[in-house]
């Protein structure tokens, strides 16, 4: 069974966020391993320099490290510069990875200043849900629903109609 796991930098604060996560990561269940992996975010303060910025995502870069160097991970990173897929384009994405050996897909969802340009240069896959901007919580919401998805579609369920 695939390993899918999630990286993220900042934690689910509000219940409904937990909530939805859980009902996602509980329905994933039935297709792969998923754990979700919280990093803590650098705090900046309001209006912080470029030097502050790239610092903290460095430091960041410097804690998803160990989830990255996994042999067999396939990493993808979640940046707007990434490819956007539509949902049966995903789930193919994801049927290939376990087709070419890999046993482990990583999701990469950086802070709210992105993602170290080094994770993006070791990604595997640099992917983008839309063009438009989203709070974290939801992207990472929103990121749980497609993957579901996308195992549902490659099973040939009615849940993608």
């Amino acid at each position: 069974m695939i390993r899918v796991n999630l990286i993220t930098v900042g934690k689910l604060k509000e219940k409904y966020w937990r909530d939805a996560a859980a009902e996602y990561v509980k329905r994933l269940g039935a297709f792969c391993k998923v754990e979700i992996v919280e990093l803590n975010e650098c705090r900046l303060p309001d209006s912080p320099s470029d030097k502050e910025i790239q610092s903290a995502l460095e430091s960041e870069a410097a804690a998803m490290q160990k989830y990255l160097d996994v042999n067999g991970a396939y990493n993808i990173a979640m940046c707007i510069e990434g490819k956007q897929l539509t949902s049966e384009e995903l789930s193919a994405a994801m049927t290939d990875c376990g087709t070419r050996g890999y046993s482990t897909l990583n999701f990469i969802i950086g802070s709210s200043f992105g993602i170290a340009p080094a994770v993006k240069q070791r990604a595997d896959m640099k992917l983008s849900m839309s063009k438009m901007t989203f709070p974290h919580q939801l992207a990472r919401i929103l990121l749980l629903e497609q993957i579901y998805r996308g195992f549902r579609i490659e099973k040939g369920s009615k849940y993608h109609k």
